[in-house]
C-alpha cells in the first residue's frame, strides 16, 4: 500500500517544513517537496495542516477484559486515533488481570481482533494487583510494555523490592503507582481550600510523595528502571529532579488535565474526580515547570473511561477517572505552548519522542521509520462536546471548553486508522 500526503508541514524534529510524505508498505519512504507517489499511491490533502511523528500514551484504560460496558478496545483506540495517538500502553486493572501468559492472552485477542492502532499491554507487578505475591515477569516480559499495578500502589516495601529486583532482570520497566492507602483516610479531592470550605474529605499529598520517595530510593538499591505514574504535587517532582541529578533511571508522566487545572477550579460533579486528585496551583505551576525543564518526561492521559451512572454522582461518590485521549494533544497546546510554558518541540518530546524511548517503541516520520503519524490543523479551535467523543465515556473537566488543534488524520503503520469527514483521500 503507498500513501502520499501532500501540502503538509512536516516536522522534521527541529522545526515544520512544507512538503510531501511518501509511505510504502508501511514504511516512510521519503520526505520532501518534490516527493510524488505512484499511480496507484492514496493521496492525502495536509493542507493547513501540521505533520506530526504518531503521538504515544504511556497510560490509558481501556477496560477490556472484564468492563467493556464502561470502554470496550474497538472503542477506545478509535477514540486514541481520534486523538492523534497511534500506539497506547493498556493498564491491568482488568478481569483477569494480566498477571500470567494465559490472562494475558485473553487481552491479545481482543487486541488482534478490534484494535485500529497499536496497543501494547503492561502486566501487573503482583498477582491480581493484590501486592502480595509477584508474577512471573521472565515469561510476561517480551509481550509487555512493562509492570505496573496502576490503580493501587505496592504497599509492602518488602514487595516493592523484590519486584524491582526482578523486573530489572528484564530489563522492563516498572510503572508505579505511587500511593499510601493508610494516608488516604476515604479522601476523594485533595486536602486543600476547596476541600475544607465545602466539607469534603481531602487525600493529602503525601499520600503520593512518600511512596514516590521509597520508590526512587528502592529503584537506586535495585538498578530497575522506575517510570512513576501521573505525578501530581510539587514535592514528588522535586524528587523526581534529585533522582535524574544523581543519575538515576527514573523517569515519569504527567496528565493534561493536571496542567490546565487546579483543586480552585472544582465544581460539584464527577468529571473533576480523578485519581490523583487536582491539586493546589502550586503543585500545578510546579508540573508546568517540570514539563519545561526535563524533569516530566511524558504526557499520558491516563484515559480512565466510566459509565454515565458512574460519574453522575457528584464528588463525592462519583468513580475516580475522566476520558481524556481524544483531548490530550489539544489540551496540552492550549494550555501549555500557546501561553508559552514550553515550546512546540517539547511538547512533541513529551508526546511522542520520549514516550517511545523509554517503553521501546517503533514508529515515527523520518524515512525508514514505521510510518505512524498524526495530521493535526492548530489553525482551528473546536469546543469540547463529549457526544461527539468516539470513547464510550463522556466525562472530561474540559467540557465546554474551546481548545486548539484539530486531528485530521491518524496513520499506524502505514494504515489509515483515522480521517476527520472533511479530509480529502484520493486514489492516484
Amino acid at each position: 500500500m503507498e500513501i502520499l500526503i501532500t501540502n503538509g508541514n512536516i516536522w522534521n524534529g527541529s522545526e515544520t517544513i512544507p512538503g510531501n510524505l511518501l509511505i510504502i508498505d508501511g514504511v516512510v519512504s521519503a520526505v520532501g517537496a518534490d516527493v510524488e507517489g505512484t499511480d496507484n499511491c492514496t493521496i492525502i490533502d495536509a493542507e493547513g495542516a501540521t505533520v506530526l511523528p504518531g503521538l504515544v500514551d504511556v497510560h490509558v484504560h481501556l477496560r477490556e477484559p472484564g468492563y467493556s460496558y464502561k470502554e470496550t478496545i474497538e472503542a477506545g483506540t478509535r477514540a486514541a486515533a481520534h486523538g492523534g495517538f497511534t500506539t497506547v500502553c493498556t493498564m491491568p486493572n482488568l478481569n483477569p488481570a494480566p498477571d500470567s501468559p494465559e490472562n494475558l492472552s485473553a487481552q491479545e485477542e481482543i487486541i488482534k481482533r478490534d484494535a485500529c492502532i497499536e496497543v501494547k499491554p503492561f502486566a501487573t507487578i503482583t498477582r491480581k494487583r493484590l501486592g502480595h505475591e509477584l508474577t512471573d515477569y521472565a515469561a510476561l516480559a517480551p509481550r509487555v510494555a512493562g509492570f505496573s499495578d496502576d490503580g493501587t500502589g505496592v504497599q509492602s516495601e518488602e514487595i516493592m523490592k523484590e519486584a524491582m529486583e526482578g523486573i530489572a532482570r528484564t530489563g522492563k520497566v516498572l510503572a508505579a503507582h505511587c500511593e499510601v492507602e493508610s494516608m488516604l483516610h476515604k479522601g476523594y479531592i485533595h486536602d486543600g481550600e476547596y476541600a475544607r470550605t465545602h466539607n469534603h474529605r481531602g487525600i493529602c499529598s503525601e499520600s503520593e510523595w512518600a511512596e514516590v520517595e521509597r520508590d526512587i530510593r528502592l529503584s537506586r538499591e535495585t538498578g530497575c528502571r522506575l517510570h512513576i505514574c501521573h505525578v501530581s504535587t510539587k514535592e514528588s517532582v522535586a524528587l523526581v529532579a534529585r533522582a535524574k541529578a544523581e543519575g538515576l533511571q527514573v523517569t515519569c508522566e504527567t496528565g493534561a488535565h493536571y496542567l490546565a487545572f487546579c483543586d480552585a477550579d472544582l465544581q460539584e460533579d464527577g468529571r473533576f474526580k480523578m485519581n490523583p486528585p487536582l491539586r493546589s496551583a502550586a503543585d500545578r505551576d510546579a508540573l508546568l515547570k517540570g514539563i519545561a525543564d526535563g524533569t516530566i518526561d511524558c504526557i499520558a492521559s491516563d484515559h480512565a473511561p466510566h459509565s454515565a451512572e458512574e460519574k453522575s454522582r457528584g464528588l463525592e461518590k462519583s468513580a475516580m477517572g475522566v476520558s481524556g485521549i481524544e483531548l490530550s494533544l489539544p489540551a496540552v497546546y492550549t494550555y501549555a505552548v500557546m501561553p508559552g510554558h514550553i515550546s512546540f518541540r517539547r511538547m512533541i518530546e513529551l508526546m511522542a519522542d520520549n514516550p517511545r524511548k523509554i517503553f521501546n517503541i517503533e514508529g515515527g516520520i523520518r524515512p525508514g521509520d514505521r510510518a505512524d503519524i498524526t495530521i493535526i490543523d492548530f489553525n482551528n479551535t473546536f469546543k469540547v462536546t463529549p457526544r461527539h467523543f468516539l470513547s464510550k465515556g463522556k466525562s472530561t473537566p474540559f467540557e465546554g471548553l474551546e481548545l486548539h488543534g484539530i486531528v485530521k488524520a491518524t496513520i499506524q503503520a502505514g494504515k489509515i486508522a483515522y480521517t476527520q469527514d472533511n479530509v480529502s483521500i484520493k486514489e492516484h
